[in-house]
């Protein structure tokens, strides 16, 4: 490889690195206070906090890969006009069309952990999410429960139980207390009980053998009841999702399917490694700039440019899986113009213009 081709090679993965780790850095902390979230209100238990965090990080990189090569070339070339490095590279016949041959050795492998993302790892990772909070919503130890401790209840209240059954389901001397807006505890105490499922998302406590003290924290109407049998709902799980749902099916099972919902799953995760080689060629032309031109104009509307892309992208699934376009069209009818305007501007870019008729009397 010539010395000058390393050269843009090694400022273009530079900038899309760093770009690369400012975008994942946002997106984890914005996935990071949705989990937390999650956890506060009781829907997710907080053992599953960071094998969670690295599952959905997987989900979203095939959007966040295509949008830091688009940004870390448009900076990367545009310093390279700024500097005016262009036009020294100009001068000796290297011009912007001879860019492509250092940007496609970074883009290609980039596109190509897109697709492999996109096709297989998204969606096996979000599988792997739905099966571990599904396992953890059956079991007390995963949900953050211990024996021999007490532990805060999201919303107010106090669990304490002695013992937990190997598998984490059944429990031995248990002490709860719950507290209602109004002011009112709850306190119950059992010997023995388990954990059930009342055939659809809601956790109950079953207890047997217990007391219960029920009335305000101020005054004195108490009501003291002996139990042989007992329920108390858990806070609310987290939503799963089907097996059947399009978006948690592998690749080769869409392919398989033709209802709508299907469709539009597969073109959505082919669109995303297209998405981001039609941005990787048109980072190109439109990284031009003059010395003096603001650094960051070009970029914004060029970040405006793959929200418009992006955001069509999303409008065509619903479209797709609603079956408001028919499914031979997919999202080509998005893609094919995009790549036809980046190959159109890489073309056309640094071209010198016919001098118009006239121009030299």
């Amino acid at each position: 490889m010539p010395r000058l081709e390393r050269y843009l090679l090694r400022e273009f993965t530079e900038t899309v690195f760093a770009t690369l780790v400012v975008l994942v850095l946002v997106s984890m902390s914005g996935v990071f206070a949705d989990l937390v979230r999650e956890i506060a209100r009781g829907s997710l238990p907080p053992g599953l906090l960071l094998s969670q965090l690295g599952l959905r990080l997987l989900q979203f990189l095939p959007m966040v890969l295509p949008l830091s090569l688009f940004l870390g070339l448009l900076m990367a070339v545009g310093r390279l006009y700024r500097d005016s490095e262009m036009a020294v590279l100009a001068s000796i016949g290297y011009g912007p069309q001879r860019l492509v041959r250092p940007l496609a050795m970074l883009a290609v492998p980039i596109v190509a952990v897109v697709a492999v993302l996109a096709l297989w790892g998204g969606p096996a990772a979000e599988r792997a999410g739905q099966r571990m909070i599904d396992s953890a919503n059956r079991s007390l130890l995963v949900a953050g429960l211990d024996s021999r401790r007490f532990v805060e209840l999201p919303g107010g209240g106090v669990i304490y139980v002695d013992s937990l059954s190997p598998d984490g389901s059944r429990f031995e001397r248990m002490f709860l207390q719950l507290e209602d807006d109004e002011g009112r505890v709850d306190v119950t105490t059992a010997q023995r009980g388990e954990l059930f499922f009342d055939g659809s998302a809601e956790r109950y406590l079953l207890m047997h053998d217990g007391f219960r003290v029920e009335g305000p924290l101020e005054g004195a109407d108490f009501r003291l009841m002996r139990f042989v049998r007992n329920e108390a709902q858990l806070p609310d799980r987290a939503e799963t999702v089907g097996t059947e749902e399009p978006r948690l099916q592998s690749t080769p099972v869409l392919l398989e399917r033709d209802d709508p919902p299907a469709r539009a799953e597969l073109h959505w995760r082919i669109g995303l490694p297209l998405l981001a080689a039609t941005l990787a060629l048109a980072a190109i032309p439109l990284a031009r700039s003059s010395p003096r031109q603001p650094r960051y104009g070009a970029l914004l509307l060029a970040f405006l440019g793959y929200l418009v892309y992006i955001f069509s992208m999303f409008i065509g699934r619903a479209w797709l899986g609603a079956d408001v376009i028919p499914g031979w069209l997919g999202l080509w009818w998005l893609h094919l113009p995009m790549a036809g305007i980046a190959l159109w501007l890489y073309l056309r870019d640094g071209a010198l213009r016919r001098p118009r008729a006239g121009a030299a009397r």
